[in-house]
């Protein structure tokens, strides 16, 4: 969330930059630096109080002492009145404080200057392109036909076990999915990320540092006995490791990856958009996760783009990069770049990556910071990319390499993973 100092000292910058975000409260602002005044002010009383009382406890000994019972009397008498009006200022404090945060978890993050104006998606702007769009044969078929074809993946089965969103993987499909998380794995590993492996579920005190709650906990699935929820990410428990945390800039940046599989409740409409592998309950993906300085951040989340853009190439799928506009980026992204790649049976667009950098947002609700010898705790930014999300990759792989006789091509890339070249 945003800081409180940084919205005072900078009201109407913080006001015009939500706009393109479509938050257009100012009075939320206000209430936010209202209830800050409140807090300062009552805080000052309190110290004030407290003052008073450590003299006042002082002048009772010495007039005890000195046989000056009056004043002492008089001296006990006002600490009663201070030590009762500080029970009051206490709860006018915490109200305060709690009613705060309330008001600065409704407030999204701040997009960085270069996030285009727009409202939709169709606002985006295209980055750069890359990769050759196939030409594939007549007896071409979307890639729900192709799992029933090769008994790849079974989606009746899926919702005999679960419901719809589920699918099982089997034979050759449950293969190309465990070669694909082996790839990306490997390939985090080369790029110098250490790999951990988180926790599928995570308590409230998680979804709440990475922006997941109280926002979007109607996406999540919610264990309610124990209050955990099933992770819609592994952005989610491996950003939380730093939860607390107060790093030296030495060990900056700290780049992590992990496999997991994700939940997400958000999924369940109708049509081709999410027929298949297009949108899934649960799904599996790589993450790669980076906490950073401010100042070396945007040099990261560079960093971070040129890497998907690698796993694609190798993948030798076409691809495209997205600037999201304002409008469509997350509520806690202060800049995201999209990754689609083409899928030729279906004629459109897929989206299998989103990169990520939230600036100090999570790090201020992770209370994650980092100093060098000598300084003061600062808040670290922190940053996320899909690394990459398998359905939609595995429906462009299947449908873009269809041969004529029918079978599949494996990328070269991903054949010592499979070991096999081709799915017949």
């Amino acid at each position: 969330m945003l800081t409180v100092k940084y919205i005072a000292e900078n009201r109407e910058l913080v006001l015009k930059g939500l706009q393109k975000k479509g938050f257009n409260q100012p009075e939320l602002i206000d209430d936010v630096l209202n209830l800050d005044n409140t807090r300062r002010t009552t805080q000052t009383q309190l110290d004030a109080n407290l003052a008073e009382l450590n003299q006042l406890s002082r002048s009772i000994g010495q007039w005890m002492k000195s046989g000056d019972k009056e004043a002492a009397e008089s001296a006990k008498t006002r600490t009663a009145e201070i030590k009762e009006n500080n029970k009051s200022l206490d709860a006018t404090l915490k109200k305060a404080e709690t009613d705060l945060v309330d008001l600065l978890v409704q407030i999204p993050n701040l997009p960085h200057s270069s996030v285009p104006e727009g409202k939709h998606a169709e606002d985006n702007v295209i980055e750069r392109t890359g990769g050759v769009l196939p030409n594939l044969p007549e007896n071409a078929v979307p890639h729900w036909d192709l799992a029933k074809k090769f008994d790849l993946i079974d989606f009746e089965l899926g919702v005999k076990i679960t419901g719809a969103g589920f699918p099982v993987y089997k034979g050759k499909g449950a293969r190309l999915q465990r070669a694909l998380i082996n790839f990306f794995l490997d390939r985090a590993r080369d790029a110098g990320y250490l790999e951990v492996q988180p926790p599928y579920v995570v308590n409230a005190a998680s979804g709440y540092g990475t922006g997941q709650l109280p926002d979007k906990e109607g996406q999540m699935y919610h264990a309610t006995l124990d209050d955990y929820y099933l992770i819609p990410t592994a952005e989610v428990p491996v950003t939380n490791i730093y939860r607390d945390v107060i790093l030296s800039e030495s060990e900056l940046p700290i780049k992590n990856t992990a496999y997991s599989a994700c939940f997400r409740r958000e999924a369940g409409s109708y049509g081709k958009d999410v027929r298949g592998l297009n949108r899934l309950h649960q799904f599996d993906k790589v993450e790669i996760v980076r906490i950073d300085t401010p100042e070396h951040s945007y040099d990261s989340l560079i960093e971070m783009v040129n890497y998907v853009q690698s796993l694609v190439d190798e993948l030798e799928l076409p691809w495209r990069i997205l600037r999201l506009c304002g409008g469509d980026m997350s509520f806690t992204s202060a800049l995201t770049f999209d990754f689609e790649v083409y899928s030729a049976a279906q004629e459109r667009w897929l989206e299998v990556s989103s990169v990520s950098n939230f600036e100090s947002y999570q790090a201020n609700r992770l209370k994650c910071r980092y100093k060098n010898e000598g300084g003061k705790p600062q808040l670290c930014h922190t940053l996320n990319g899909s690394a990459l999300a398998l359905p939609r990759i595995v429906a462009a792989l299947l449908e873009n390499n269809q041969e004529a006789d029918g079978s599949i091509r494996i990328p070269k890339a991903l054949q010592p993973y499979t070991g096999f070249d081709r799915i017949d």
